[in-house]
């Protein structure tokens, strides 16, 4: 299928229970302009809308990932009519906040297939997703630095550093040096690194993985993840965690056919 947001953002579903989101703008290596992340945030509201979906994939079309900010001519946030600079500044930050957010509320778990340079906010796309396979030619930069500003946004700041330590993370966004895949994958930053022509095939074959198994575990793992990383006590993890496994295991019969397929000897099929 695709997407009826936008031919700048395709949503494919390659296989039984996976939907590739491609930002489709590659002679603009995938820019974050308003006309492009406005339909990116309008496809993963749809995708995650779509009970039949267990697993996400996000790439770029063409040879780059994201590259951060359009340093070219670019149309301005949608409905700004009668509104100040400093309204419009605010709508178009708020529009660029809730991206990292809504992919951490979907359902399904999101693959980044990064599939070469991911900078700027193209990096914190990345590593806001839930999984990221990298390209051997992919790298990342925090270039708000290189272009006189900050490197801080989107959520990096808290992002990068529980993903691969406050030290590289201080390295990465104060000297805006460029981080290869090789490295990304040496700090954490990606889980593997393969040759380009694989990148699609592999991040499939890890959607397979995942969609094998309960689509509410899946979800609701997902989701304590994340919050876990928000939690400041291993007593108040510990309680989160427990509500949530009781919760499946009461509701659902997933236990028991787990025992009855390892019996068998073959795959569980869960019901939830």
């Amino acid at each position: 299928m695709s997407s009826a947001n936008d031919d700048l953002v395709q949503i494919t579903t390659p296989q039984d229970g996976t939907a590739v989101i491609t930002l489709n703008r590659p002679e603009r290596m995938n820019s974050m302009s308003f006309e492009l992340m406005v339909p990116f945030a309008e496809a993963i509201s749809e995708v995650s809308e779509m009970n039949e979906i267990r697993s996400v994939i996000l790439t770029g079309a063409g040879t780059g990932f994201c590259a951060g900010a359009d340093t070219r001519d670019t149309e301005p946030p949608p409905n700004i009519d009668g509104m100040t600079l400093t309204r419009i500044a605010t709508k178009a930050m708020t529009v660029l906040a809730d991206l990292i957010p809504a992919m951490q509320r979907m359902p399904q778990p999101v693959i980044a297939a990064v599939n070469g340079p991911a900078i700027g906010g193209g990096m914190i796309l990345a590593t806001g997703a839930d999984i990221r396979i990298a390209a051997e030619s992919a790298y990342f930069r925090a270039a708000g630095i290189n272009n006189g500003l900050t490197a801080t946004e989107l959520g990096v700041s808290f992002l990068l550093p529980r993903a691969i330590g406050s030290s590289r993370a201080f390295d990465i966004m104060l000297t805006g040096r460029d981080v290869t895949a090789d490295e990304a994958a040496e700090i954490g930053l990606v889980s593997k690194v393969v040759p380009d022509a694989q990148l699609m095939e592999t991040a499939l074959e890890t959607a397979r993985a995942i969609n094998g198994w309960s689509q509410q575990g899946v979800a609701l793992t997902k989701r304590m993840m994340w919050a876990g990383l928000e939690t400041n006590s291993l007593r108040a993890a510990i309680e989160l965690e427990s509500h949530t496994q009781l919760f499946v295991r009461l509701t659902t019969q997933n236990f028991e056919e787990a025992q009855r397929a390892r019996k068998d000897g073959r795959p569980p099929a869960f019901q939830d």
